[in-house]
């Protein structure tokens, strides 16, 4: 488990507030957003840590007081106050396996549904489900920005930004295939199916993180699909890009016009091509350890066993659990926290 560093976070405060203060900081907004976003997460984690201290104190006072005075009466709260505190510190220890450069970002996600139509289709859609309960019970903030139906349940696919703090570090540790062992309830004759699906993780950077050679990008307007009254209906305000060179395609539907559309498309775009080069460095890593795993259909991350038997285990960690309701329902912070653990 690394360390918290208090004393690094008080020097990087630091030094954001002395870029804050000199003179035209504020002139570019863009950039004075970022810094001052950045500069309130960390004053934060100094303030929660130093909550914590408090807390801590202020509870060893209240056990002093009662074997002082042999009171029972206070008891009862101290183990509340006690679970209360290991509960946030427990928050604060996984923060610390955040080191990523992206960690701390927003993340968008995209799921796909493998191959066996109609079953694949309901995998997906039981996915993008259990993925927005668990933003719920996080406090993330969920925009939908591209769904496809699928033919008879579910969904093709799916595409969504996650905002709130660490998001990108918490959810990167679900991208991969999943795979799903149940009884078909679309199965007349009840025999048990196994499905597949497939979750892209990406985290939203700033504009000038990069730029993007436009010419390698090929940009295709359609008519929206799905619910959004007469205006999707009537013009070309979806859009879709393509990146040439690598073949990574998304596309947005949601907005109201194509121009904003558009914008949320480039976004999407810079994000899937820097995943990509972060996880062509980390395959590059493997390679020389010796350990390389590719994400591909039969070598999932995960396995969701609703019959013979309830158990959601996954593989990289061999962490597992038995209770196939609470994880459908976005309880994954056990699976988050054993993956960060073991990078």
């Amino acid at each position: 488990m690394a360390p918290f560093n208090l004393a690094g976070l008080k020097n990087e405060l630091a030094e954001l507030e002395q870029d804050m203060a000199e003179p035209g900081f504020w002139n570019d907004l863009a950039k004075s957003a970022r810094v001052s976003q950045r500069a309130k997460n960390v004053s934060d984690r100094i303030d929660g840590y130093a909550a914590l201290i408090r807390r801590c104190d202020d509870i060893a006072s209240m056990i002093e007081l009662v074997d002082e005075e042999n009171d029972s009466s206070m008891v009862d709260e101290i183990k509340s106050d006690i679970a209360a505190l290991n509960k946030d510190a427990q928050a604060l220890r996984l923060e610390t396996l955040l080191r990523g450069e992206y960690d701390r970002n927003d993340a968008i996600l995209s799921l796909h549904a493998g191959a066996g139509g109609t079953e694949a289709q309901d995998w997906a859609g039981m996915l993008y489900r259990m993925y927005t309960r668990y933003c719920e019970r996080t406090g993330f903030t969920v925009k939908l920005l591209d769904l496809q139906d699928g033919d008879e349940a579910g969904l093709k696919s799916v595409t969504w930004s996650v905002s709130g703090q660490n998001a990108y570090g918490f959810l990167r540790a679900e991208k991969g295939v999943h795979r799903l062992v149940r009884i078909s309830p679309f199965d007349s004759s009840a025999r048990r199916h196994t499905s597949f699906a497939s979750l892209d993780v990406a985290p939203v950077i700033e504009d000038a993180a990069f730029e993007l050679d436009m010419e390698e990008v090929r940009i295709d307007t359609y008519r929206a699909s799905g619910a959004g009254g007469q205006h999707v209906n009537r013009t070309d305000s979806a859009v879709r890009m393509t990146h040439i060179p690598t073949g990574i395609v998304v596309q947005c539907q949601n907005e109201r016009s194509q121009v904003q559309n558009r914008d949320v498309c480039l976004m999407m775009l810079k994000s899937r091509i820097l995943e990509l080069r972060e996880r062509e460095k980390e395959e590059r890593m493997s390679d020389i350890k010796g350990e390389m795993k590719k994400i591909e259909w039969g070598s999932q991350i995960r396995s969701y066993v609703f019959h013979p038997y309830s158990m959601v285990k996954d593989h990289r960690t061999n962490f597992e659990v038995s209770s196939t309701t609470g994880v459908m329902d976005g309880e994954l912070d056990g699976f988050i926290t054993a993956y960060l653990q073991m990078q």
